[in-house]
């Protein structure tokens, strides 16, 4: 065989019976070929198995798939791209022309982007109320026929914590699906609650070190089935070595969230004492209105503290811009410390009233607390509050 030949066809390494990699590979490949025509057949028309293309499946994917489906309680599993890839097609999935969507005013953004512009678009209606509106939401679905519920728990990013058990059963009283995005909670929570579909972005504290993106959606295989195929015509594939990065992140996971929780709880109590932050969000604080919710729910408090600083837009502003540890960047749940201010919080698409229901106010920051010493953080935190308020 010719040296242009051989290496498009090179030799391989076979692994003995029993001899396996401590460490799963990257299955860097976007074909597989399979033994014969019959069985390609049988695998492009989706009745056998084995691998043939990776926008399909790759079996590094799939090994990340079956992992995530288990750490939430569910059936089955899809991970794309990146965390809005996987809200974008379970949307897309599950609601058609004519159908009605309520969603929360505390919710993502960009997610509530997708439901209020582009479904819009195809002719699917939404309700847009507070996650606290109860009599709205019993209402909203007693009154008009709803095909799916989209919320969050807790909220982004001011951490309201939703009585879940009555949404579900208000929902399914009236024949409607549920999603959570369940990113801020975790993979541990809010697995025994009935949720039809749970959505993660992967990208936070899955993976962990902030260096990769992805998304999941977890849940029934029939309904994981019905987003994989829209996903698979769709293509927000996620990469082989994406999905290793996020496989590796996982290895350190519940030591890396357990740690970042306890720094927040004390972070949070730190700053719950201080006159000069008007207020604290973060469920871990008995004080807190989500925090009885959250016992029930939650098998921790999470890792992100929201504040509201007694003091001005400008005086917020600095105090970011005084931070040392906490850089100022989008997401969190990774290894370092992260605050989004409130100059970057505004929800510029909702109007006045609903603006007021978010509760983001123009003092109010988000902090992501990473794997830096408590103490550290702390300090730092006060430093910065001297600099923009002036010391206590």
């Amino acid at each position: 065989m010719k040296s242009r030949t051989r290496v498009n066809h090179p030799p391989q390494t076979p692994l003995a019976p029993g001899n396996r990699p401590l460490v799963a590979p990257i299955y860097q490949s976007v074909k597989f070929e399979l033994e014969n025509l019959a069985a390609t057949e049988r695998a492009w028309a989706g009745a056998g198995e084995g691998f043939h293309y990776s926008r399909v499946a790759n079996p590094g994917v799939s090994d990340l798939e079956l992992l995530l489906a288990e750490l939430q309680g569910g059936e089955a599993c899809l991970a794309v791209g990146s965390g809005l890839a996987a809200v974008a097609v379970t949307l897309l999935a599950l609601l058609s022309q004519g159908d009605h969507v309520l969603a929360f005013a505390e919710t993502y953004g960009p997610t509530r982007g997708l439901i209020t512009r582009t479904l819009s678009r195809f002719g699917v209606s939404h309700t847009m109320l507070s996650i606290e509106d109860h009599a709205g939401i019993e209402r909203t679905l007693a009154e008009r026929p709803t095909r799916l519920v989209w919320f969050e728990s807790p909220t982004n990013p001011v951490l309201k914590v939703p009585d879940i058990s009555q949404l579900v059963a208000a929902a399914r009283r009236h024949g409607a699906l549920t999603a959570i995005d369940n990113t801020f909670a975790g993979f541990e929570s809010h697995g025994d609650l009935g949720i039809d579909l749970y959505v993660h972005s992967l990208t936070k504290y899955a993976a962990g070190h902030g260096d990769v993106m992805g998304g999941a959606v977890i849940g029934a295989s029939e309904l994981v089935q019905r987003v994989r195929a829209q996903a698979t015509s769709l293509g927000p594939t996620l990469d082989p070595h994406a999905a290793f990065l996020v496989q590796r992140g996982l290895k350190t996971y519940p030591l890396r969230r357990a740690a970042q929780c306890d720094s927040a709880a004390r972070i949070a109590k730190f700053l719950s004492a201080d006159p000069r932050v008007a207020r604290v969000r973060y469920p871990g604080l008995a004080s807190d209105p989500g925090h009885a919710l959250a016992l029930r729910q939650m098998h921790d408090f999470g890792s992100v503290v929201t504040i509201d600083l007694a003091g001005t837009a400008e005086q917020s502003r600095l105090f970011a811009d005084r931070l040392g540890l906490f850089a100022i960047a989008a997401s969190l749940g990774s290894t370092e410390s992260l605050i989004v201010p409130p100059q970057l919080l505004q929800p510029r698409d909702l109007s006045a009233a609903q603006r007021q229901q978010c509760g983001i106010g123009v003092t109010t920051a988000r902090l992501s607390i990473g794997l830096e010493d408590p103490d550290d953080l702390i300090a730092d935190l006060n430093a910065a509050l001297d600099a923009a308020l002036g010391a206590r």
